[in-house]
């Protein structure tokens, strides 16, 4: 089993900047692919970005490219998102994902999955 928790969201006007955090627990941390995703009422859960075991290859959602940054730190087992020139369409509560194969890299099908957090973009 692998836990997940997330921190760092928050109320941020329109422009800003947030960075969540995703500290896991329970297995080797980089021996993971791991993911953010986000869902906004009403929607389905939207792909992010993602991250390779080592940080070497990353992916993101064409909604967030050049504005959102995943990088993860496998001495310290979490995984984060510096989001840049927020947008009150990236309201949603952000989770972070957890899996061992690349396969499921920008779908929901991974299998270890954070509580949530929230992050809302005001005008």
């Amino acid at each position: 089993q692998v836990q997940l928790v997330e921190s760092g969201g928050g109320l941020v006007q329109a422009g800003g900047s947030l960075r969540l955090s995703c500290a896991a627990s329970g297995r080797t941390f980089s021996n993971y692919v791991m993911g953010w995703f986000r869902q906004a009422p009403g929607k389905e859960r939207e792909f992010v970005a993602a991250i390779s075991r080592s940080g070497s290859s990353t992916y993101y959602g064409d909604s967030v490219k050049g504005r959102f940054t995943i990088s993860r730190d496998n001495a310290k087992n979490t995984v984060y998102l510096q989001m840049n020139s927020l947008e009150p369409d990236d309201t949603a509560v952000y989770y972070c994902a957890a899996d061992q194969t690349m396969k499921v890299v920008t779908t929901t099908g991974y299998d270890y999955w954070g509580q949530g957090t929230q992050v809302t973009v005001s005008l």
